[in-house]
């Protein structure tokens, strides 16, 4: 992963599906297919049957803040 964003770009394979494709190369699914559909226009229309070859701009998605709560406070 490069940049301030934590981008990747990769090609599709053959028969890939996006959720598949995002698993593939950042290792889970959540948070990462929704940042992805947004940095890539278009690519919602085709996220089930992607083109061989297509370019695909990953994005890793930040690790949701969770608060804490202790019993004692």
């Amino acid at each position: 992963m490069t940049g301030a964003q934590n981008t990747i770009t990769v090609r599709a394979l053959q028969n890939d599906v996006l959720d598949a494709l995002v698993n593939r190369h950042l290792g889970s699914t959540a948070g990462h297919v929704e940042a992805t559909l947004a940095a890539n226009p278009g690519l919602a229309k085709v996220a089930m049957d992607i083109p061989m070859g297509m370019p695909v701009r990953l994005v890793k998605a930040p690790q949701p803040v969770q608060d804490r709560i202790n019993l004692w406070d």
